[in-house]
């Protein structure tokens, strides 16, 4: 899918020189959002919401390339196009109801909890996997930057903003906080094992890819995700995964991550196509950043 231009009218939600620009745009968002996609499992409406819907069984090369693309989108896009591209997907969201097996609740894919939980475990593992396996940790003033931009980015989701944690003692609160409530099931279990190790019929490109990236994911999470996942792994995989990461995203990042675009064509072509736009984007007809609700009173109501 070709982007033409994702800046046409302003910086978007932060701007050059942001926390969220540098760590959503660097490489080592692939593994960050694998990280992710994983723990959303954790949360057993939203195991429910993905299993009823099978987008990652029957489509998972546009299901997980749409995904991750919103979210850079999100990051570095104009307000307007980040709003509508929201829009989008929280009326596909609407549609993704149903019965959650375990409980007998009804679930759906909007539910501000579950929105909660994606947006955390989001925007927390780029977070991670960028001080594990790129430049290292942001300064305490970007770091407290990048949460308060998280915070920014919550207005497009149905949860609210101010139950995003802001610092990141809150994100540890906020772990300890739903612990109780996660869980895992044998629909779950089949999705995490899927999207760390995507078998190879569904193709090279995702049966390499995850397998490339599930022993670096996996060596960011706490030993108790990984034994209520069931996917831990050697401490000597840990230690060993980390100085070929860190070579792998550095190779990848040189010349404005031009093999960092390439790789992601060959994984992730719509995520591709969103980083490349960022990076070629000239400025934009006004140099500022926007808020959410700026940009919702500028565009047409929607009958």
């Amino acid at each position: 899918m070709a982007v033409p231009s994702i800046r046409r009218d302003d910086y978007g939600f932060f701007g050059p020189g942001s926390p969220s620009w540098k760590v959503w745009a660097s490489p080592t968002s692939l593994i960050g959002f694998q990280r992710a996609v994983v723990l959303e499992h954790f949360d057993p409406f939203l195991a429910a919401a993905v299993a009823d819907s099978a987008g990652i069984y029957t489509d998972p090369y546009g299901r997980l390339d749409r995904t991750l693309a919103y979210f850079l989108t999100v990051a570095v896009a104009d307000g307007r196009t980040a709003v509508e591209a929201s829009d989008v997907l929280m009326r596909v969201h609407a549609r993704a109801k149903g019965i959650e097996p375990i409980t007998g609740a009804r679930y759906s894919a909007n539910n501000p909890d579950s929105q909660l939980w994606i947006h955390v475990t989001g925007w927390h593992s780029v977070l991670k996997c960028y001080e594990r396996y790129g430049p290292g940790p942001l300064s305490a003033t970007e770091e407290a930057r990048f949460w308060a931009e998280a915070r920014i980015a919550a207005e497009l989701q149905t949860c609210r903003p101010a139950d995003v944690p802001a610092s990141r003692d809150e994100v540890r609160d906020y772990f300890a906080t739903v612990r109780a409530r996660l869980c895992t099931s044998e629909r779950a279990d089949r999705a995490m094992r899927y999207l760390l190790f995507t078998p190879r019929d569904k193709g090279v490109r995702l049966w390499a890819g995850s397998r490339l990236l599930a022993p670096a994911a996996i060596a960011t999470l706490p030993k108790w995700m990984r034994r209520l996942g069931r996917f831990d792994q050697p401490a000597a995989v840990d230690a060993a995964v980390v100085p070929a990461a860190r070579a792998l995203v550095k190779a990848l990042s040189v010349r404005n991550f031009g093999p960092a675009v390439a790789v992601a064509r060959y994984i992730a072509p719509t995520t591709a196509e969103v980083l490349a736009a960022h990076l070629r984007a000239d400025p934009p007809a006004q140099r500022r950043t926007v808020t959410p609700a700026e940009v919702r009173e500028r565009l047409p109501v929607r009958a």
